[in-house]
């Protein structure tokens, strides 16, 4: 495990203090901060089980996200992984990867998984940038943190729907095929725009139901027996509105969404 960038690093004091109540004694000892008590009971959906396992995290990046996502997006017709990412950098207001300028942006990936979109997010930060990952999974984060070497990046054991940092502590927030996952999104979304700094950005990549006879009953029961939200063409964007978030924008795909705004 590669510990390194936590162990003495300003990266570790730097997440501490973007907390709304940092702990008496941190736990860095398994890679991440761990803000969770130990023996949390086991999710209560199928789709939360899946992403809790163990094996998951071993076939995540290679198979489970490029195939299940990509083919969501309309492959081979939608975007790969690659120009997602680019997209997500660039709806961030995130530089290019190498480029010389590049912000100094404090970034959160939001159900971050084992970090391939962190990662992705850091390599668009300049230096003085920090990029946080926050995920529920042990086994998740335990990949994360061993497959980052990254001086700019730290990741945090938490709950994604009620974040535990401070208010306006982040310059762009990213969540990244999570959201359909949560108990509830909608306070999830509150709480991504709650830790938005005026003027940040937010991007969401998550389900779409699609317009088709029987397609809002076929989510209801993907929902109920699997835990698996898919969000109508509007309700992602009406509720970015509703919450005073501007510059709203939107890429369709045959079961995905890709969704972004600003913070006034």
């Amino acid at each position: 495990m590669n510990v390194s960038m936590l162990s003495g690093s300003a990266v570790r004091e730097r997440i501490l203090d973007l907390l709304d109540v940092p702990p008496a004694v941190p736990d860095f000892s398994a890679g991440y901060l761990d803000l969770l008590p130990p023996g949390e009971d086991p999710p209560p959906t199928i789709a939360q089980r899946v992403m809790e396992s163990a094996f998951l995290p071993q076939i995540y990046e290679r198979i489970w996200r490029p195939v299940g996502f990509n083919l969501a997006k309309g492959w081979p017709i939608g975007p790969g992984t690659e120009q997602e990412r680019t997209l997500a950098r660039s709806w961030l207001g995130l530089g290019r990867p190498g480029a010389a300028d590049r912000p100094a942006a404090t970034v959160l990936d939001v159900a971050c998984g084992p970090g391939n979109v962190t990662r992705s997010l850091a390599a668009g930060v300049g230096e003085g940038g920090l990029v946080a990952g926050l995920d529920l999974a042990e086994g998740m984060l335990a990949r994360a943190a061993a497959d980052t070497d990254d001086p700019k990046v730290g990741y945090v054991r938490g709950d994604a729907v009620d974040l535990p940092f401070r208010d306006e502590s982040f310059d762009a927030v990213c969540c990244f095929g999570a959201l359909y996952l949560f108990e509830d999104p909608w306070r999830a979304l509150d709480s991504m725009v709650r830790v938005l700094r005026p003027g940040g950005r937010l991007v969401i990549l998550t389900s779409r139901r699609p317009s088709l006879p029987l397609s809002r009953l076929g989510g209801r029961a993907l929902a109920d027996v699997a835990g698996l939200r898919l969000f109508g063409d509007g309700e992602i964007t009406g509720f970015l509105r509703t919450a005073g978030l501007g510059d709203i924008r939107r890429r369709r795909y045959p079961a995905m969404q890709f969704v972004g705004a600003a913070r006034p």
